[in-house]
């Protein structure tokens, strides 16, 4: 129904992220962005997990050697997975949504908060865990979390990695709604469809332009505005909406 859903799916790790899983998402995030069958993306993990970041077990279990080998390249492969799996979340001309079904740690927040919108369900607990296992961050956490919460606060639960329940992320502004575990599926699926039903270009651009105005200068972020509000005026989807509204009915988005 024009919703893709990414489910991160190693329930016995909490979906703690591994090579292949990485890849995986890598790729399907690169075709769900250019099929124009997919008006909005869903990402979300198995078995009443979110995502529990890094897999900190596989680590302990990694030997010393392995760690320390190639160094530079290890670093050029974690630079193009971040692109390709987070940087892509946000960047991609399309809506997506994290639908935190249980928790979300260190990287794996990242990759919620790499999303346009979060949606979590009671009990649902997010945290930056990085401190606790003596890492500084990845994904584009910190990037992410200071624009949601300011430079203060993200510092803070950079340093401290507290637990924070769905409720005060919400308070804090980091997920968008809560909702009952029994409302929670369909509550998401309902805004992903609203989204994939509705004006597709318009939405590419509003992306864009929200995504500059992050760290864009006021006057080039309105030149861009002017841009694309005019070029979303030409489109069968403006045109439609018009007379819908003179008819006083819905409209009908065609993506065009």
């Amino acid at each position: 129904d024009g919703v893709a859903v990414l489910t991160m799916n190693r329930p016995a790790r909490r979906n703690a992220m591994s090579e292949a899983m990485m890849a995986a998402m890598d790729r399907v995030l690169s075709e769900v962005e250019t099929d124009d069958a997919v008006g909005c993306v869903v990402l979300t993990g198995a078995g009443g997990a979110f995502c529990a970041g890094g897999d900190v077990k596989a680590m302990a279990e990694r030997p010393a050697a392995d760690r320390a080998h190639t160094m530079d390249a290890v670093i050029h492969r974690q630079r193009l997975r971040q692109r390709a799996t987070s940087g892509r979340l946000w960047h991609m001309p399309k809506p997506t949504i994290a639908a935190i079904g249980g928790p979300a740690a260190g990287a794996g927040l990242s990759l919620a908060l790499a999303c346009d919108l979060r949606y979590a369900v009671e009990g649902a607990v997010l945290t930056t865990a990085f401190a606790r296992v003596a890492f500084s961050g990845d994904y584009g956490g910190t990037w992410f979390l200071t624009r949601l919460v300011g430079t203060a606060k993200a510092k803070e639960l950079y340093y401290f990695s507290e637990r924070l329940s769905a409720a005060d992320a919400e308070r804090m502004g980091i997920v968008n709604a809560v909702f009952a575990p029994d409302d929670f599926e369909i509550e998401v699926r309902q805004r992903a469809r609203r989204l994939a039903h509705g004006p597709r270009l318009a939405h590419r651009y509003m992306k864009e332009n929200l995504n500059r105005a992050v760290n864009g200068e006021l006057g080039e972020c309105m030149d861009i505005e002017a841009t694309h509000h005019i070029r979303t005026g030409l489109t069968d989807d403006h045109r439609e909406a018009a007379r819908a509204f003179v008819d006083r009915r819905d409209p009908r988005f065609t993506g065009h």
